[in-house]
């Protein structure tokens, strides 16, 4: 297996060739180019971890070209390279943007040092900057949008909950209506904000894996445990909130464990002897009317009773059509600067058709609309012809989602799907579509390319293990 990709641009053939014999047999995979043509073609197309770049090349301006990859983008560490010792080119190189500079000729030992250093260091920046993506995702999601009376409602009602510091809330609402951000609404106006928010679906977690999530569990208590002790999603919210989404997924058997925790407030890890305590606010969350499913057996009466102490009902989109302008402005403002491009303006017409949509997603599929719209545009103004793909289609008992302008098409198998499957399959398909162009990748699927970089290591994707062929966008 491939170590990593390094990009060789330097004008010396008998250079070039030595380090790739050299560097190959290091385990890396290697590229070479002799000129900026031929370098700018390999940079699209080889998509490399590591650039050797001479500070001559050919004709060309090393420096210059660095300044250019720079500019577009590219955070990966470049090592420039010299035949002069020229102290002032190395410090305009790394002015620049340079990792390092070395002089030839090289010493191959220190060389392989210099390339694994830059290597572990572009990883550890990877996956910090994707950490505080996450991190900034997260805070921007706390973020409540519109001025519909409806919504003003929700929100007066829920700061007033807020100060309950342990008053049970129950969230109803359609999927899509942004249950989880008035949670969140809930834990900021709290006296718990400065402790964690933690959101936990239980309709995503396998049914014999839902207590040691809730929960945790001490080593040896299944097998697979072997870590020392894992902490569940009750003791990571200590002194906090959990947010219990699509709670009426839950098995009986977990609302009668939840049940006990609710009311004694203390629980055992899986495997463990000792009873933790734990002060946490609950918070729970359903797209299904929890009486309804009390009734009919599918829900415990007394779990309903237990959270229903205070309940917001979230309305659909349709029903306060007032916040459509303010929402679709704010995702044309978030997507225009995800895929760096100007911010357009919604045409009348474009607005009055948005206000006119039965949105049966409610926001979450508004801002997948948008999202598309604008990924897809370039022009100054969004109107009605750019949302045609959203007129309503007659409804169907497929799993899939199915669009006769060649858009997205999700097939769901009737066995489930893990995520991660569904996500390293996005990012194959994405690279076919651009060749294996990863900084084109990145903007079509509206990342940095260090979070994609991240994520491709994650999922085990090898780009030098797979020959991308462009399908077409």
């Amino acid at each position: 297996m491939a170590k990593g990709r390094i990009l060789v641009a330097d004008d010396e053939r008998t250079l070039t060739v030595s380090l790739r014999n050299v560097l190959s047999d290091a385990g890396y995979t290697v590229a070479v180019c002799g000129s900026r043509e031929e370098f700018m073609l390999q940079f699209s197309s080889f998509n490399p971890d590591v650039i050797f770049l001479d500070i001559y090349l050919g004709t060309a301006n090393g420096i210059q070209i660095l300044k250019q990859i720079k500019s577009d983008g590219w955070g990966g560490p470049v090592i420039m390279m010299t035949a002069h010792s020229d102290v002032s080119l190395a410090v305009q190189a790394m002015k620049e943007g340079a990792a390092d500079f070395m002089v030839k000729p090289f010493d191959l030992n220190h060389l392989i040092v210099v390339i694994e250093k830059n290597l572990e260091f572009a990883h550890l920046e990877s996956r910090v900057q994707f950490l505080q993506e996450e991190l900034e995702s997260e805070r921007s999601r706390s973020g409540i949008i519109g001025k519909s009376n409806a919504l003003r409602r929700i929100l007066d009602m829920a700061e007033k909950l807020a100060k309950g510091e342990t008053t049970t809330v129950l969230l109803e609402g359609e999927s899509g209506t942004g249950k989880e951000v008035i949670a969140r609404f809930i834990h900021q106006k709290s006296t718990r904000a400065d402790k964690p928010f933690v959101a936990f679906n239980c309709g995503a977690i396998p049914k014999d894996l839902a207590e040691s999530e809730f929960f945790g569990y001490e080593r040896g208590a299944f097998t697979g445990a072997t870590e020392k002790m894992k902490q569940g999603k009750f003791e990571l919210a200590g002194g906090g909130t959990i947010l219990l989404d699509e709670v009426g997924e839950l098995s009986l058997d977990m609302q009668v464990k939840l049940l006990r925790v609710l009311e004694e407030k203390r629980f055992y890890r899986l495997g463990g002897t000792r009873e933790i305590d734990v002060d946490v606010r609950i918070i729970a969350a359903s797209n299904r009317d929890l009486s309804k499913e009390a009734e009919a057996g599918r829900f415990r009466e007394d779990l309903f009773y237990r959270l229903n102490v205070a309940v917001l009902k979230v309305p659909p989109l349709r029903e306060r059509k007032e916040d459509i302008e303010a929402l679709a402005y704010a995702f044309v403002q978030e997507f225009s600067k995800k895929f760096l491009k100007p911010v357009p303006h919604l045409a009348p017409d474009a607005l009055q058709t948005l206000e006119r949509l039965p949105w049966k997603g409610n926001v979450r599929e508004l801002r997948n609309a948008v999202e598309r719209i604008i990924l897809l545009n370039d022009g100054p103004a969004i109107t009605a012809e750019h949302l045609g793909f959203l007129s309503p289609a007659p409804r169907s008992t497929q799993h899939a989602a199915k669009q006769s302008d060649g858009g997205f098409h999700l097939q769901i198998p009737a066995s489930g799907v893990r995520m991660a499957e569904v996500l390293k399959e996005l990012i194959l398909k994405t690279l076919d579509i651009t060749g294996g162009n990863q900084v084109q990748a990145s903007k079509v699927l509206g990342v940095t390319r260090s979070k994609l970089r991240y994520k491709m290591d994650q999922l085990g994707i090898k780009p030098e293990q797979r020959t991308f062929k462009s399908t077409g966008a």
